[in-house]
Order: C-alpha cells, then sequence, then structure tokens
C-alpha cells in the first residue's frame, strides 16, 4: 500500500510526537449565551481522579539504536557533533541523539581510526491494552530499535517485543512479560466525541513521565499529509517530544485517540496536535495482534482516482464538487470486473458517502476483503449502481493516486493544426509520437503549444499532452476536439472536461471556457 510518509513539514515542522490536552480558559460564554444541558456537559471539577485512575495504564517507552559509523568523523552537516547520524528534518530521533548520544570506541587501531559503535536513545509513550502485557504505541517511536525497554508507572522495566507494525497508519503494538495482570485501558467510540468535548493526555514528554494534561477536541478529520489514511483529530493539548504514542481519554476514561504529531513553528507545543482516531486504530491494532502475519489485510479497489473540482463538477452535471473522479482502473481489478470506467464519479462505497476523493482510500482500506459492496457512481450526467468485490491491497499497490507532471517535451508545430483553448492540437503522426516518446498505440489529439495565460495553461495542459475524450467522448481529430469545444460553449457549459494522458498516465481537465 504506502509506507508511511514523515510527519515534518519543510518550512514549518509537522513533528512526530504525541499527547494531548492542553490547558484551556474555563468555559463561559458572552452574556445572553445559553447553553443547554443535555447538549453540553458541564466544566469538571478537576482531572485528579480520572487521572489516579488512568496513569497506571500509561507507559514510557525507550529505544536503543545501534549506529556504526567510520572514524573520519566529518560530518559537515553536524558541526557541533560530527559523530550525529543523519535523519530527516524534523525526525524524533534528531533530538534525542543530541541530547542522550553516546558512543564507545572499538579496538583502537596502530594510528588509524577504527569504527565506532554508537548508542543512541529515543523516548515515546504509549499504553495497555490488556492484562497479558499488550501495548500500543506510535511505530515511528520504535522505529529502527534494536532494544525496546517499557517502563511501567511503579517504574518497572520490561523488555518489550514488537508484535506488528503498520507504517500507513503510524500504529505499533509491542508485548511485555510479565508475572501479573498490568492495567488495561478500554477502547471509546472517537465518532461519538464532538467538537469541544474535554479530552486528558498521559505521556512521557522529554522523558519527564506520567505527565498529565487537559484540553478539548478541537477539530476532526484534519489532513496533515503523512499519509494515505489521514483522518486525525485535532486538539489544543500541550504535545511535546516524547508524548508520541500516548492515549487521549475522554471523560469516561476511554481511549479515543493515539497522540501522533503537533504543528509547530519551532518545535514546541502552539495549542494545534493530532491524535488517531480510535475508529481507525481500533481496527489496525486488532489486526496486527490476531492475524497469523501480524500485518494489517487492507480492502482494494483497483482505480486511480483525482479530486472533482467545481470546473469538474460543472462539466459533468454535477450539484456541487463531491465524490472521487476515476481517472484509470487498473486491469482485471475489483473496480474493472465491477464495470467501473474511467470518468465515474464515485459517489458512494459501501453505504458511505465520498464527500471527498481523499475519504475514499480509507473507506476501501478499511472494507473487509473479498466483501461485495454496493457503490453508487455519476456516469453520463445520472446516478447508477454497480456492485464491486474488494480485493487486498499489496504493500507495491497504491491505495489511490492523482496523475503526477513529467518532464515536457521540446515544442514543436506541424501544419496541420486546429486551436482550441489556447492549445495547439495536431493529429498523432509518427514524427509526433517519435518527438513526445508516445507509444505505437497512441490514439488521440496531441498539444504541440500552450498559450501563456490560456486556460489551458493555468490548468497544467503542456506539449506533448494526448487528449483521448473531450466531453466523455472519444475524439481523434482536432476538429473534434474544437467543435466539442464550440458545443460546450452553446449550451452554456462553464467548463469543458477533457482526459489526458502525459507519459503513461491518465487524468481528467476540466478547463474554463470564455463566453465571450
Amino acid at each position: 500500500m504506502l509506507s508511511r510518509a514523515t510527519l515534518w513539514h519543510s518550512a514549518v515542522a509537522l513533528l512526530a510526537l504525541g499527547l494531548i490536552a492542553a490547558p484551556v480558559g474555563m468555559p463561559g460564554g458572552p452574556a445572553g449565551l445559553e447553553v443547554s444541558r443535555a447538549a453540553a456537559h458541564p466544566a469538571p471539577d478537576g482531572f485528579a481522579d480520572l487521572a489516579e485512575k488512568l496513569l497506571p495504564s500509561v507507559v514510557n517507552i525507550s529505544t536503543t539504536q545501534t549506529v556504526k559509523a567510520s572514524g573520519d568523523h566529518g560530518d559537515k552537516d553536524n558541526p557541533d557533533n560530527p559523530d550525529l547520524p543523519q535523519f530527516p528534518p524534523g525526525s524524533p530521533f534528531e533530538e534525542f541523539f543530541k541530547d542522550f548520544f553516546k558512543h564507545q570506541h572499538q579496538g583502537q587501531g596502530q594510528g588509524q581510526p577504527q569504527a565506532e559503535i554508537r548508542k543512541a536513545t529515543s523516548l515515546g509513550s504509549g499504553f495497555i491494552i490488556d492484562p497479558a502485557g499488550y501495548i500500543v504505541t506510535n511505530n515511528h517511536v520504535i522505529n529502527d530499535a534494536d532494544e525496546i525497554t517499557v517502563i511501567l508507572h511503579d517504574n518497572t522495566n520490561l523488555k518489550a517485543e514488537v508484535v506488528g507494525r503498520d507504517t500507513k497508519t503510524d500504529l505499533a503494538v509491542l508485548k511485555v512479560k510479565t508475572d501479573h495482570p498490568l492495567v488495561a485501558v478500554p477502547w471509546g467510540d472517537s465518532d461519538k466525541s464532538r467538537v469541544g468535548d474535554w479530552v486528558l493526555a498521559i505521556g512521557n514528554p522529554f522523558g519527564l513521565g506520567g505527565t498529565v494534561t487537559a484540553g478539548i477536541l478541537s477539530a476532526r478529520q484534519r489532513d496533515i499529509n503523512s499519509g494515505p489514511y489521514d483522518d486525525f483529530l485535532q486538539t489544543d493539548a500541550s504535545i511535546n517530544r516524547g508524548n508520541s504514542g500516548g492515549p487521549m481519554f475522554n471523560m469516561d476514561g476511554q481511549v479515543i485517540g493515539i497522540n501522533t504529531a503537533i504543528y509547530s513553528p519551532s518545535g514546541g507545543s502552539i495549542g494545534i496536535g493530532f491524535a488517531i482516531p480510535s475508529s481507525l486504530a481500533q481496527e489496525v491494532v486488532h489486526e496486527l495482534i490476531t492475524e497469523s502475519d501480524h500485518t494489517v489485510h487492507r480492502g482494494w479497489l483497483g482505480v486511480r482516482i483525482q479530486e472533482v473540482t467545481d470546473e469538474i463538477a460543472d462539466s459533468l452535471g454535477l450539484s456541487k464538487a463531491e465524490g472521487a473522479l476515476v481517472a484509470s482502473v487498473t486491469d482485471n481489478g475489483p473496480a474493472q470486473v465491477a464495470g467501473i470506467q474511467p470518468g465515474d464519479v464515485i459517489l458512494t462505497f459501501d453505504g458511505k458517502d465520498v464527500t471527498a476523493m481523499r475519504n475514499l482510500p480509507r473507506l476501501v482500506a478499511e472494507t473487509p476483503v473479498d466483501k461485495v459492496v454496493p457503490v453508487t457512481i455519476w456516469r453520463k450526467r445520472a446516478q447508477t449502481s454497480v456492485k464491486v468485490k474488494v480485493g487486498r491491497l499489496q504493500e507495491t499497490e497504491t491505495a489511490n493516486a492523482e496523475t503526477g507532471d513529467k518532464s515536457a517535451a521540446p515544442r514543436a508545430i506541424p501544419a496541420d493544426t486546429a486551436k482550441a483553448l489556447g492549445m495547439t492540437l495536431s493529429d498523432l503522426t509518427p514524427d509526433l509520437k517519435e518527438k513526445y516518446s508516445l507509444g505505437d498505440d497512441a490514439k488521440g489529439v496531441v498539444v504541440v503549444d500552450v498559450a501563456k495565460d490560456s486556460p489551458s495553461a493555468d490548468k497544467g495542459m503542456r506539449p506533448g499532452d494526448v487528449i483521448m475524450e473531450a466531453s466523455q467522448e472519444e475524439v481523434k481529430s482536432p476538429s473534434q476536439v474544437a467543435a466539442k469545444v464550440a458545443d460546450a460553449k452553446k449550451s452554456g457549459r462553464k467548463s469543458i472536461l477533457l482526459l489526458v494522458q502525459r507519459q503513461g498516465d491518465l487524468r481528467f481537465v476540466a478547463l474554463r471556457l470564455d463566453q465571450s
């Protein structure tokens, strides 16, 4: 499926951490604003009783990684600590290496520098979900670790083994051996939690251990570009390094989230934290424990999809921009077998609305393999339904992908051309197929020039693009494309939908029509 993307942004660090809850002001509102007692819980007098109950179920996690390096110490990127291994910017390991870096010189040679073995320690959080010793944390907390130590609330140190991990959701399950039952906490239903609800978090910030913070649920369904199934809960919690993998509790003492990341220009908490919702985490954790291969078995549809923009919605006759537009289907995949075609817009999947493109991969992934589900699609300006037998996603396959841009080919304008929406179009001649590295079986109309500041340039059209369809009808000549544009203008449409092939990738492009 896809690997977990790193939790950092370029200029503004998106740091992989995780605890939640930050102090917020006591609730209250402007004069005259009344809140129904049935609609909101009153502010608690304190969190002491709840914290006392939950603290024994939260653990600190310490990992040790052995790093071998040559003895030249020539790291130009870390002049203050030339022995520091390289990690991506914002990596949680980066700071911990600086804080806890230790090295041992092995066998000093006869006047020549020898390889050194260095020990790096990283800290994180986790929580017990089973008295037998199963513990949940973030994958990035224990990633690449040679040794994992779990520290209980009573300071008992236990060696832990990895039961299973899932890089796509950044979750991992550990197991410790103990001679007595541990204090476990139950899962809660994150779908029932409401924005504004109080939440409590316990974790291990900066290795301090057992730290309790409180806050509210600030938002839901946040996409922070960290992976294909982003659906984070947002909180105003104080989240800092070492809190990754810690639990977010509701006021019933149930886990509704796993604190995973913060948004911070400085690296410290500014009150914008993110947690993996329990509705997603619980099933992943269950599969990691129960499946014989300790991996997550995800559903697969076999489509490449893209966002439905306002222009695309208008060109397809949709009342609003929603759903996922199918750009292409995998040969003999579940979608193709079910009759789903490029140009279809998937509106519902297994009875659940696809309100935006990014919703579909998660809905499909959460569906059991081999389950037959109903899918509502928009085709030819009307709704229709199909039945799809969901396949299993393999690691080499992606949940969804928008077509990517590739380098533009050199320009060449042949004699036989037509113009439309700022593009100069041509038949697919052998010379143009060779010039633009197109396959011998390429079909459609090739773009050989795009005028600056034109509707086509605004949407990224470029020389070498092949237009295969216009208004969802196959086109074979430049004049056909021009005619389709003219027809769309006459009918009063604001845009026209083109199916474009670029270096083997298919995508739909909605071009704005000039009605003047």
